[in-house]
Order: structure tokens, then C-alpha cells, then sequence
């Protein structure tokens, strides 16, 4: 979170006031310039992991993180509990508060008042607060102290003692404590901005809660959000100081071990900032009291603290407001003297953003400011700025960051913060990186995206008889909204998959990821095999094998030396039916990346060398897949069941076949493979200018899609398959099914998980109760335009015609009989797991929308199934099975 400095008393109080996720930077100018020469290495120019830090979890989930410091002669420990404001229910408003303020009544094993006396008799600090997303419980302790400091938050956390004449006492207390906040005027504007800014959201009521919500909080309500959320699993302890971390982390173990989970805990997805939306009537809203000046602040949601926009937006608000010699200091502060303060601020939550224009000024003023305020808003050019402007507003960022550590308290709750939010050192030491690379190209985008007037919430608190002007119509006059149309756009741009079709025959996927500083390009169209045909099967991926092997100037060599030397990716894949390519690179290498990947896709080499070095790869690739018996098994059964299909082909080719291609045969696939309509898919980080303009550079698309029809299945519905002097043997048996999009698709995926997987039925009956395989599984395989349900066994020899028996056995047991509806259950628990694993990197999350738009499949089709499987029921499974599972297509290799 950025925060503007030394001036602004409005911003600063509001930081203080409101305990939030921040992200701060550091060190002198050298550091930060040496930091930068090792980003533009390669290097992250940030240590990921230190000497004096031990981070290890317990089997019941608390992790634990403790950092030796001895700079002082004390130790500081924390104990982060993943729940504030934004998880409570609106009956329970305010009741994170309220525990805070009841575990200073008691617990347990120590009476009222036992907790304070006993760590201030010792000469240490107790304190604890909570924000939107966390609680704390922390102290302070001199280092000899340091078992106390940790037995007290222990036993505030885990036993308060939850009196009910104490709450009672407690609730007056707490309204008074909220009364008082509500008199000072930065802090109700705070409530107000929001309110509005953030409604809709969890974040929208104030953290203390209202009067209302406090008085109707109960012990067992206290108890109920204690068995939510108090467990170790959805915990962070952290212990810092001079202590020996041997001696911590056996005493830890000791004490924290034996604490126990209630119940399971979903991780809660970030809130689309570009998604909320807001009504014309109230945008500007202004409240009277009894105050002296006006206090106004401009509200608009924006990406919370994981997204790197948030990084763009910190950077906005420093060269908006963040020194004297800034744009709107200047102006309104020192040349027209409009306002005694004004500040910008980016303040970063963990599941959205509020980025806020705030100002103190004189009733008498406000029109003049206001009209002049939103004419700057209306007219934004980051032009206005220079690199020196960006470059000072990084270096004051990372000092900020760096300056945390200043003292034992500081870097306690600093370290703490990147391991609880930002997946510790080497989130931080992306999250630094990211901050380096940020170009004003990025932060005028952000700007685009996030700072609109049809987004803004306007708020004053004014003098009760101040005349203040028609600030909503000098809104609209000012800064009109831009068209519904507009609107979408940039709310499409911002939130997610945005696609566009081009006249050169692309259709521009940009699938906006700002989590990390990268960018993975995927490039799909129709070919691959479906160029092919018996004869000249193998092409295919003998030119994606070289396609990468130079480009333009750049031999082989050249060429990786080029990519390495930015840490990028780039190669190309043949498929059934597509051939892709596909790249990566740090966001800040972009232009780099796209310059080298319209060279490969214009101006390929195919030089004659690596034609032949790529000829004796696959060469080597068709022994080595021989040489193992599973391998050859399933190489000679697509043939078998598609014959010269798309689907039925050898990727590999033939020795003599691949021997036989030409160069000419290299280059005139390509040629062909080029004139097919393609799906571009940007993922990640990056400039959406530049990735719409390098999309209507390529080349146009100048035949029609090649289609690919539904494959006629094998006549031989058995295939043996000899494997001398092998020890095992490998039994196949397959149905065909249906293909992805058929209505039973969802159910024939629920089978698979059913049945695959070591607790899968497969494996409990045929492998743990009969040993008939040591792997026994279950595959759905779905393709365009067909599908199969596959079961595997490796076992002996000898137990082949057992296996099979196994199979039928379980086969006939589904047909007759309706599975329990726990299993579906679990099933569909691990196809979400699948579902979440396998979508982890930006390559796979834009491959993912590659393969839909190219498809023709909604977005996110897989989770889409996900929910049609849950609804599957264990009747469905049963005619599933009865419809599709008859006489098997069999594959062994047998020794």
C-alpha cells in the first residue's frame, strides 16, 4: 500500500486509523540501483531466504515462522489469525472486535487483569488488534522473557475465558469507543468513502461494527466465530529477536502441537474490483456537523493486494500527491492555494483495493477545487510525467519497504505480512521485481481501467452551513461517464478474458493476471495432424521441433542465447488436430519476446542441419519409446482404433518416412499450417496496446479451417502386442464414449474419479483386496469429436486373464448396482483438486482459454462440467455405465 508522506495529516491518520495489508520497499539509492543492474541479469536482486530464518509448519497446520535478530535484547512475537471484518456475517458485524477486546477480560488459566500485569511486571508490552482480513495478538518481550510472551498469546487465542457479565460491561465501552471515533472528522470520512466505495462487498462495514450489531453479540456467538476461525490451520505464529530458534521451535511444538482443527476452511477468492457496480443516485453524497473545515475524499475500487495492479496504482498515487514536487501538491497546495492538505492513496486489502483522492480545505473553496480536480481526472496523460518522475516514485516506494525493518517490532510485522500475504521471501522478492519493471505504459493502463467516473464515490463532510455547489453536476459536466459500450470494455479489460476478432483471421484472447510480473503468449490453430496422412505422418512435428532452432539472423544457437538471456520460453507443438506454439516471458521483456516470436512465426530458418539433427531426435525417441512396453503398446493402439485418422496417426512418423522429408516438405507444411485461422491468447502481466497491435501484424489467415470428422473406430477389437524379455505386462481395455461436449460427459468424468486413484475402486479391489497389478487406474479421454473411458493394469503375466476378470467383474458391479452417494461426492472433490492444480501457471490457464475459444467451449468449460458432475447422481452413473461399457477394445503386452 502506498502512503504519501510528511505533510498530508488526512492520509496519514487514515492509515493509522484503519490497521490494513501493506506493501512497503527499501534501501538507499545505490541499493536500489544495484538491485535494478541485478533485475536486468536476471537476478530477482532480492535474498529469498535467509540464515536466521526457520519457517516450518505443525502436523495440525499453524505455521510458524521465527527470525533470530539481535540487535536488541528482546523478542517479539505475533500470533496472525486469518480472520478480521470482511468475514463476518452481517447479524455478527464488529464481533472480531469484540473478541479482541474480551480476551483482555480472562482466559482460562489466567483471571481478569493476570494477562497485562503478568507481561508488564516482566517489562514487556501486550497488545492486539484486528483489521478486515487478520487479527493479531502480539508482545514484546525482554529476550529472557520469551516463553511468557509466547504462553500469553496462546492462551488469549486459543482459551479466553468468554465471561458473560464481562461482555456486557465490555459493550458500553466498545459504543464509546466508537462514538469517539465517529467525532473525528478523517475517520467518519473514512466510513463514508467505504461504504461507498466498497459496497457490495465484505469490506463495506466498518471493522468496530455498529451499535446495533455490538449489543447483539453474545458468548455464543463468540464461541461460534472462535470454532470458525480459531484454528491452527488458518494461523500464523511468528517470534523474532535474539532467542535461540532451536529452543523456540521445541518449545512451540511442544505447546501448539496438541491444538486441534474444527472443521475445513476454503481459501477465499479475490473480489473483481471491475465488477461492482454503482447506482447515478448517491455518487455524491455530503454530510453535515458541526466542523470547521471540509473534509473530501474521491473513492474507486481497484485490485487488492495479490494482483500487481496494485503495484501500478501505488505508483500512480505517489506521482499524483506523494512529494512537494508532485502535480496536485503543486497546483492546489502551493500555486492556487486551494486546500491546506491533499493526498492519493492505493490502500491494498487482501481481496480488493481502494484507491482514494483526499483533501482538507475551506468551505468557501470546495466548487473552485472540485471544478479543477476533476478536469485534471478528466484529462490524464501520463505523458505529464517523466522517468525521473517514475524513477523517484520506485525509489521512495522501496524505501518505504526497507525502512519497516528499522526496528524488531517493525521487521516482526513486516516479515510477517509478506509470509501471511504474499507467499513470504520469494513473493516479496517478485512482488520487488514486478515494482521495478512497472513502466508508465503499465500505470496509464491501470489508470484506464480503474480511475473512471462512473466508478467514483464522492463524499464531504462540510460545515452545517456552508454553501456548498452542485458537485454532482460539475461531475458530469467535468468528467462525463463514458458510454455503456466503454464501460463494458474496460470492465471486460480489467476483470478477466477479453476477445477480440481481428481482420487478419485472429481471434485475440487477453486473459489479465496481475498476480505475478509475466506473460505467457499461446498461439493455436488448426493442423497438426489433420494436415496429414498416412504417408507423411511425422511432418508435423518435425517442423515444430525446428521451428525454434533460429529465426531471421539468428541461428540455433543465437537464437536460445536470445531467449536465455531474458529467462523466456518459446516452442511449438503438433497435435491431433492443432499445432501450437507457445512463449513466456518476464513482463518486462514483452516487446523482446514478441519481436523474437514474429520472426520465428514470419522468417523460420529450417536450415538443413537441424532438419537432420531433428530427424535423428525423432529417431531416437521411436527406439526409446520401444524400449518401454507400455510405451509401444499405446503407440500401435491409436492406429489400431483410428487407422489414418487425425487421431490414428504417429506423431513420430516411421524411420523411413521421417528419413524421406525434404526441407521443401518442412517449409511447404508451413506454408500451409500459416494460412489456417489461428487463437491468440495473451495471459498474465502485460500492455494491452501492444499485444493488440503485434496480434494484426501477423500474417492473414488464408484458408478455411481444416476440419476434422469424427473417426471411424477399429474393426479389430484386439491387440497383442509381443515383449521379449520383459518381466511385465501391461493390459489395457477401453469403451468408446462420447466427446467433451455431449450431455453425459460430466458423468463419465465423475466415473473416472470414482473409479482411479488409490482410494479409487480399481485400486482398492484389484490391487489392496485381489493384488491382481501393482498400478491399476482408470482414464477418461475426451477428444473434438470422440471420447473413450480406458482402464489400465500392470501386473504379471500370469495374472493377465485375472486382471481382466477384475475389470469385468467391477464393470458388471456398476451395472447392477448404484454407487454411494459419498463416493460421488468425494469424486468431485478430486476433480476439483485436479481442476485447481492443473490451472496453476499462466501457460496453463491461457492454453486453457486457447483450447475453448478455439473449440468453440464457453469460458471456464471445465468448471462449468464441475458443477454439471455435482448434480450427477448415483442412478446416472449406473446408465452410464449400461450404455457405454459393453464388449471392451483390448490391449496387451505380454512378454
Amino acid at each position: 500500500m502506498a502512503e504519501t508522506k510528511g505533510k498530508y495529516p488526512l492520509q496519514r491518520l487514515l492509515i493509522l486509523l484503519v490497521v490494513t495489508g501493506m506493501l512497503i520497499l527499501s534501501g538507499s539509492m545505490e541499493t536500489a540501483m544495484a538491485a535494478e543492474n541485478a533485475a536486468e541479469k536476471g537476478s530477482l536482486g532480492f535474498e529469498t531466504s535467509s540464515p536466521n530464518e526457520t519457517i516450518f509448519k505443525l502436523a495440525n497446520g499453524l505455521n510458524v515462522y521465527l527470525i533470530k535478530d539481535t540487535r536488541f535484547p528482546m523478542v517479539c512475537t505475533r500470533l496472525y489469525v486469518r480472520t478480521g471484518s470482511s468475514n463476518e456475517k452481517e447479524r455478527d458485524f464488529g464481533i472480531s472486535h469484540v473478541l479482541e477486546h474480551m480476551v483482555f477480560k480472562g482466559t482460562t488459566t489466567r483471571p481478569k487483569g493476570q494477562i497485562a500485569r503478568e507481561v508488564e511486571s516482566l517489562g514487556g508490552y501486550l497488545n492486539a488488534y484486528t483489521s478486515f482480513d487478520k487479527t493479531c495478538y502480539l508482545t514484546d518481550m525482554p529476550a529472557r522473557h520469551w516463553q511468557t510472551g509466547i504462553d500469553i498469546v496462546r492462551d488469549m487465542a486459543f482459551h479466553p475465558l468468554l465471561d458473560p457479565e464481562e461482555l456486557e460491561k465490555e459493550k458500553p465501552v466498545i459504543i464509546s469507543e466508537m462514538e469517539g471515533n465517529e467525532d473525528e472528522p478523517t475517520y467518519r470520512l473514512f466510513l463514508e468513502v467505504q461504504r461507498a466505495g466498497l459496497a457490495k462487498t465484505p469490506y463495506a462495514h466498518p471493522i468496530i461494527g455498529t451499535r446495533e450489531s455490538v449489543n447483539a453479540v453474545t458468548v455464543d456467538s463468540l464461541r461460534a466465530y472462535i470454532n470458525t476461525w480459531y484454528q491452527p490451520q488458518n494461523m500464523l505464529l511468528v517470534v523474532a529477536g535474539d532467542m535461540d530458534p532451536e529452543a523456540v521451535r521445541a518449545y512451540v511444538e511442544k505447546n501448539f502441537s496438541s491444538l486441534a482443527n474444527r472443521n475445513e476452511l476454503k481459501a477465499q477468492a479475490p473480489i473483481e474490483a471491475s465488477s461492482l457496480e454503482f447506482a447515478d443516485k448517491g455518487r455524491v453524497e455530503i454530510v453535515r456537523g458541526k466542523w470547521n473545515k471540509v473534509y473530501l475524499s474521491l473513492a474507486f475500487p481497484v485490485p487488492g493486494l495479490r494482483d500487481y495492479t496494485s503495484l501500478d496504482l501505488d505508483l500512480l498515487a505517489y506521482l499524483l500527491a506523494g512529494d512537494g514536487t508532485t502535480p496536485f501538491e503543486r497546483k492546489y497546495r502551493n500555486d492556487l492555494r486551494l486546500v491546506d492538505s491533499i493526498s492519493v492513496s492505493n490502500m491494498s486489502l487482501s481481496r480488493v483495493g481502494l484507491f482514494t483522492i483526499s483533501a482538507i480545505l475551506d468551505a468557501d473553496k470546495t466548487d473552485q477545487f472540485f471544478t479543477e480536480l476533476v478536469r485534471d481526472l478528466a484529462k490524464f496523460r501520463i505523458g505529464d510525467f517523466g522517468a525521473d518522475d517514475l524513477a523517484r516514485a520506485k525509489f521512495v516506494t522501496e524505501d518505504d519497504f526497507d525502512r519497516q525493518s528499522e526496528t524488531l517490532n517493525g521487521l516482526t510485522s513486516w516479515r510477517a505480512q509478506m509470509e501471511f500475504e504474499m507467499g513470504g521471501r520469494l513473493g516479496e522478492a517478485n512482488m520487488r521485481k514486478a515494482l521495478r519493471s512497472v513502466d508508465l505504459a503499465q500505470i496509464e493502463s491501470a489508470y484506464r481501467d480503474y480511475i473512471r467516473p462512473e466508478r467514483v464515490s464522492v463524499r464531504l463532510l462540510a460545515p452545517e452551513k456552508a454553501q456548498i455547489g452542485d458537485l454532482a453536476a460539475i461531475l458530469e459536466r467535468e468528467w462525463p461517464k463514458a458510454s455503456q459500450g466503454t464501460q463494458s470494455a474496460a470492465a471486460t479489460r480489467a476483470k478477466g478474458r477479453e476477445t477480440i476478432e481481428l481482420e487478419n483471421g485472429v481471434q485475440l484472447v487477453l486473459v489479465r493476471d496481475n498476480t505475478i510480473p509475466y506473460v505467457s503468449v499461446n498461439m493455436i490453430a488448426a493442423g497438426g495432424n489433420a494436415l496429414l496422412n498416412e504417408k507423411t505422418q511425422g511432418l508435423a512435428t518435425l517442423v515444430a521441433d525446428t521451428l525454434s532452432d533460429g529465426c531471421g539472423e539468428l541461428d540455433r544457437v543465437a537464437f536460445e542465447k536470445a531467449l536465455a538471456s531474458k529467462a523466456q520460453t518459446l516452442g511449438a507443438k503438433a497435435g491431433r488436430q492443432t499445432f501450437s506454439i507457445s512463449a513466456s516471458t518476464p513482463s518486462r521483456y514483452m516487446d523482446d519476446l514478441l519481436a523474437l516470436m514474429y520472426s520465428v512465426v514470419t522468417a523460420p530458418r529450417f536450415e538443413e542441419s537441424e532438419i537432420a539433427r531433428a530427424k535423428k531426435d525423432m529417431q531416437s525417441a521411436r527406439i526409446i519409446r520401444d524400449d518401454d512396453s507400455m510405451s509401444k503398446l499405446v503407440a500401435k493402439l491409436w492406429p489400431s482404433l483410428f487407422g489414418n485418422h487425425p487421431y490414428g496417426l504417429d506423431a513420430l512418423g516411421t524411420e523411413k518416412g521421417v528419413n524421406a522429408f525434404t526441407r521443401d516438405d518442412v517449409v511447404r507444411y508451413w506454408k500451409e499450417q500459416m494460412a489456417q485461422p489461428r487463437v491468440l491468447v495473451f495471459s498474465g502481466k502485460f500492455d494491452r496496446e501492444k499485444a493488440l497491435a503485434w496480434a494484426k501484424t501477423l500474417p492473414k489467415a488464408s484458408a478455411k479451417r481444416v476440419v476434422v470428422e469424427a473417426p471411424s473406430w477399429g474393426r479389430d477389437k484386439e491387440l497383442v502386442l509381443h515383449v521379449p524379455d520383459k518381466n511385465k505386462a501391461h493390459l489395457v481395455e477401453l469403451w468408446p464414449t462420447v466427446p467433451q461436449t455431449h450431455p453425459d460427459a460430466p458423468a463419465l468424468t465423475l466415473l473416472q474419479a470414482v473409479l482411479s486413484g488409490q482410494s479409487g475402486l480399481l485400486f482398492s479391489k484389484m490391487r489392496d483386496e485381489e493384488s491382481l497389478g501393482y498400478t491399476v487406474t482408470a482414464q477418461n479421454l475426451t477428444f473434438q469429436k470422440a471420447g473413450l473411458m480406458l482402464f489400465y493394469a500392470g501386473t504379471t503375466p500370469d495374472r493377465v486373464e485375472e486382471a481382466r476378470k477384475g475389470f469385468a467383474a467391477i464393470v458388471q458391479n456398476l451395472k447392477e448396482k448404484e454407487l454411494d452417494p459419498a463416493l460421488l461426492e468425494a469424486a468431485c472433490n478430486v476433480i476439483e483438486g485436479r481442476y485447481v492444480r492443473s490451472r496453476q501457471s499462466l501457460s496453463a490457464r491461457g492454453g486453457e482459454a486457447a483450447m475453448e475459444v478455439f473449440f468453440g467451449l464457453p469460458e471456464d468449460f471445465a468448471l462449468q462440467q464441475l458443477e454439471k458432475a455435482r448434480k450427477v447422481t448415483p442412478a446416472d452413473i449406473r446408465e452410464v455405465v449400461r450404455r457405454y461399457f459393453g464388449d471392451p477394445y483390448v490391449a496387451v503386452a505380454h512378454p
